[in-house]
């Protein structure tokens, strides 16, 4: 299987303590070595940084919750009830905007959340800007969607990539921008440069540097029946 290396997509934190903890690298990981080695990268990050997890410049909404194991870097805004929880990282600069949901994420430096984005298990690079309305799914549909049991892949270019988890959503790259009620994931990889188009569903590819994906006109959307189990 050939690597899919985060280098690729996403630059490291370069700014405050955060760069000189296990995320620092994170540019030099596979992806599937990542997902593997994430809890206990996340671990060492946190007792590197002590007391300092949460930069004091930091501005944090009264109103927005924050997990006791979540990083922040300096700068950074979280504005009214958003929730980042569960292992996430917000490097220095970003903002995380109205009413967002923020699970197990890397988010680059200087990239912009907008109002009720969801992300779970997804790393996103610096600059990038997600409007109103994004989701990235981290699990397959399945019978129980408590328990997940499918692995997530990737089709690339070159054949099947496999992550090693029934949890990921995407790696967004370094100055992505999206438009609203976009539904990504799971399985998704998103190059340098890239725009998706407000009603886009895209999930279990690649998508190279500087390309645009745009959605079919509202007119040519297909219904059709479906088989359910009893």
């Amino acid at each position: 299987m050939k690597p899919l290396l985060l280098g690729d997509y996403v630059t490291a934190p370069t700014r405050g303590a955060l760069a000189a903890t296990p995320y620092g690298g994170l540019d030099a990981y596979d992806l599937a070595d990542f997902l593997a080695r994430w809890p206990h990268l996340h671990r060492q990050a946190l007792a590197a940084l002590g007391e300092h997890r949460i930069h004091p410049s930091a501005f944090i909404h009264p109103q927005a919750i924050i997990g006791d194991d979540v990083i922040i870097g300096p700068g950074v805004k979280v504005w009214e009830f958003s929730t980042v929880r569960k292992g996430s990282v917000l490097c220095a600069g970003a903002q995380i905007g109205f009413n967002c949901e923020v699970t197990a994420a890397v988010v680059g430096e200087d990239s912009v959340l907008g109002h009720r984005i969801g992300l779970n298990r997804t790393i996103i690079g610096r600059h990038a800007h997600l409007s109103a309305g994004v989701t990235v799914a981290a699990i397959n549909m399945t019978d129980d969607m408590r328990t997940p049991d499918r692995d997530v892949i990737i089709r690339m270019e070159t054949g099947i990539y496999r992550t090693g988890t029934p949890q990921f959503g995407a790696v967004i790259g370094d100055h992505v921008q999206t438009g609203n009620s976009i539904s990504l994931g799971p399985g998704l990889a998103v190059g340098r440069y890239c725009q998706i188009n407000s009603g886009v569903t895209l999930a279990v590819r690649t998508v190279p540097d500087h390309s645009a994906v745009t959605a079919p006109h509202t007119a040519q959307a297909h219904i059709h029946s479906r088989r359910v189990r009893v």
